[in-house]
Parts: C-alpha cells; structure tokens; sequence
C-alpha cells in the first residue's frame, strides 16, 4: 500500500507530460507491430508449400492462403494506422473533454433533475462515445466482411444481417453497460482509498455471471442453437465425455454458417454443468471421428486444468490492473493535460489510465500467449493419448484448408501475436506421417478439403 501511495505522489507532478507520453506509447506500439508485420509479409510471400505440408496441401490452396494472408496484413496495417490517426486527433483537439461536456448538457436537458449525478452523466458520456467509435469503426468493418472476407469466400452475412448484428449490439450495450457501471462508480465512491479490493470482487462476480448467462440469453439473440441430432457423431461425443468424467448437459449445433465460412467448436457452463457447442460449418466439412477428435483437444483443455488456470489469470490481471488505477484515480496533472482542470470524472481518469497502461498489456499479451500455446500443444497430446492423433492431424490440416489460415510463420510475429502453435508445429508434435492426400475442390469461391486414401 505504501509503495501504491509513493508511486501515485511521484507521478502526480505538476506539467508532467502525460499527453506526450501516451501518444509516444501508442506510436511506438504502431510502429513495433508494423515492424512484426513487415517480417511476416516476407514469409507470407513465399511461393514453397512447407516440406511438412506439401503432399497435403496443394499448390492453389497455399497460393490462396499466403494471398488470404497477405491482404490480411495489408488491411491490419491501413486501419492500425487510421486508429493511430483517430486517437492522436482525439488527443489533440481535446474530444474527450467536449464529449464529458456535450454529454452533460444532454442530461440537464432531457433527463429529471434526480439523474444529474456524475455516475449519470458517466453513462451519458459512455454511451456517447460507444455510438461514436461504432460509427468511426464502421468504414473498417464494412470493407473487412464485404471486401475482404467476400473476395476469399468467407463471408456469408447480408447487409440486412451485417446491420442487424451492430444494432443488436448497441442495444446490448444500452442495456447491460448502465447498471455495470453504475456499480462501478459506486464501489469506487463508496469505499475510498481500498476500492480496488471490492472492485476485484465486484468483477470477478461478474465475469461468472456473464460466463453464466451470454451462452444462455445473449448467443441465441445472434445464433441459433439447436440439440445435436441423434447419430455416430453424438455417441461418439457422449462416451468421450464419459470417459472423461466430463460434465456434458447438451450438445448443440450453432448456424455459424449464417456469417461466416470458418470453423469452431467450443464448450461453456458452471464445473457442474457443461454444454458443447459444434459449428455446423465443422460438421459439414469434417468426418465424425475428426470432429471427436478436435473435442478431445477441447476436452484436454477440460481435464488438464488451463481453463481454471486461465481464470484465476484473469482474476490476478484484474486486481493488478485495479490496483494500479488507484494510482492514477486521484492523479491532477493527468487529468489536467487532457482539459479537464475543474473536474476529475473517475471513468475519464480509467479511460486514460488505460492509455498509459498500454505498454504494460504488450508484455502481458506476450506472456499469455507463450502459455496459451503450451497449452495448446498439451491438450493436442491429450488428444493423442487418447487415440486421435492421426484424426485430430488430419483435421487440423482440414481446418487449415478450408479457413485459408497462415501455414508458415515469422518466429517473432508467431511469439508476439498467435495464441495457437502454427500448424507445422503441431503436426511435428503430434508425431504425425502423412498417410493421406488433401483434395481440394472449389465451393463458392473456399478451398473445400476432402480427406481419401492415397494409394
């Protein structure tokens, strides 16, 4: 506590250049990622299939992944730039503190006078600037589902569906961003210099409860869930899950396909209570046993512990992260050197304070992404223990076929970036020989993999 206390009068000192500070992070985030990218984009325009992968994956599939791949990286860099260029903007011309205001003369104009509290105006100001970086950020969208996606084939949603998801989300966000943060700025009221320990508590709380009820309420709203019909593929899925102890409720399919072409499969519940969710994109381009296998992996993450140790992660991240705003909370000159002299909103100074955060969130980002991808390689193990090597590999490959996905990597890039092993290197762990040959056809515009014998 002492050390937070010395901390916070250090920092807390008069025309220290916190504007500069932030910018220059940010700017040197931007150019460091650009940097990654750039040796990426050599990789990406290699012409050779990876030795691993040459008799599985034909010359046009990894022509189109490194291309899929390429225009990737082009649009990652065009709309890091435009959100570089927005944020100096908003940092130059002082958005934050005439949005604080406009906000604020649009509570005293058309709400009850009993709404005229900060926490009130909070909520105006969040809400405002939610609808305001939707609408900055929609140019990107538009382009990144209608453009690029369309040009490989992935995308499937309409404009009727695309304007319905951002609609649908801006309501969810009128509805659940209120009390939440009401709560927030209440505890931080309400408890004084110790805030960041109920804090803590209030958000771990809520992170189970959102665990809880997004599958339940908010999914449905966005995808249709429907019970996994009777057949090999559930039996198989069953037993699995027997044999695992595993807490299996229902399976279900989700219409992915309504979106998008890519493929997935995940689980969700309480310890007690769990429920498995297939894409219906996975059924369709995959044998059954490959899709038990790509569960057991999810399974292994189950039984091997990493999704309880990824909680108790993010419960520690959340106690750092709100122990160290209350150094920044109180802090004069931060809030001075973005115009706001005469009052000190709480969620502004968090806003801010996650700014300066920034550089320390790339560290973090790096290491979860070292454990994610040992974890990654462990539950692929499990997999394998439990039969499905072979299975799991060709199902990978099949994955990496159809969703186009990048096939070779730049270690740095890979470090800095993936949250999963490339695929060379997990078919190398899973010890695997290739005893068959990936086909491809073309439907509409996707590489479709087929698995056959190669005699």
């Amino acid at each position: 506590m002492d050390f937070l206390q010395r901390l916070a009068s250090f920092l807390d000192r008069p025309l220290f250049p916190w504007k500069k500070l932030i910018i220059g992070f940010s700017v040197a985030q931007y150019l460091f990622e650009g940097f990654l990218s750039l040796r990426q984009y050599q990789v990406l325009k290699k012409k050779k299939t990876p030795k691993v992968l040459e008799q599985q994956v034909s010359q046009d599939v990894f022509d189109k992944s490194q291309a899929y791949g390429r225009a990737k990286a082009k649009f990652e860099f065009v709309s890091g730039l435009y959100s570089q260029i927005q944020n100096i903007a908003f940092i130059h011309y002082d958005i934050l503190p005439k949005l604080w205001s406009w906000s604020g003369d649009l509570l005293l104009r058309f709400a009850p006078a009993r709404f005229s509290g900060e926490i009130s105006h909070s909520i105006v100001f969040v809400l405002v600037f939610t609808l305001l970086t939707q609408v900055l950020s929609l140019p990107a969208s538009i382009y990144h589902t209608f453009v690029l996606e369309e040009k490989f084939g992935f995308n499937k949603q309409t404009p009727q569906l695309f304007i319905s998801d951002k609609i649908k989300s801006l309501g969810l966000t009128t509805v659940l961003m209120p009390p939440i943060l009401a709560a927030f700025l209440a505890i931080i009221q309400q408890t004084g210099k110790q805030f960041f320990y109920y804090l803590w508590m209030f958000g771990a709380g809520l992170q189970v409860f959102m665990i809880t009820i997004w599958p339940i309420v908010i999914t449905p709203m966005f995808n249709k869930l429907t019970p996994l019909e009777p057949g090999d593929l559930k039996d198989n899925v069953e037993a699995l899950s027997a044999k695992l102890k595993f807490p299996l409720t229902e399976l279900y399919v989700i219409d992915g396909s309504k979106r998008s072409a890519h493929s997935n499969a995940y689980f969700f519940g309480m310890p007690w209570k769990k429920h498995i969710v297939i894409y219906d994109t996975l059924i369709e381009k995959s044998e059954t046993q490959e899709v038990t296998a790509v569960l057991a992996h999810e399974l292994g993450h189950w039984s091997l512990g990493h999704t309880t140790r990824l909680f108790g992660i993010s419960q520690f991240h959340f106690f750092y992260i709100f122990s160290l705003f209350s150094v920044f909370i109180n802090n004069q000159s931060l809030y001075a050197d973005f115009g706001f002299t005469t009052v000190r909103p709480i969620i502004i100074g968090f806003i801010l304070f996650s700014d300066v955060l920034s550089p320390m969130d790339v560290l973090i980002k790096l290491g979860m992404n070292i454990l994610s991808r040992r974890y990654e390689f462990q539950a692929d193990n499990f997999a394998r223990n439990l039969g499905y090597s072979a299975d799991l590999a060709k199902s990978l490959i099949k994955l990496q076929v159809q969703n186009l996905s990048t096939m070779d990597a730049d270690w740095m890039f890979a470090s800095y970036h993936f949250s999963h092993p490339i695929l060379t290197e997990r078919l190398k762990a899973l010890d695997w020989q290739p005893t068959e040959k990936v086909a491809v056809e073309e439907k509409g515009g996707v590489a479709k993999a087929t698995g056959r014998d190669d005699l």
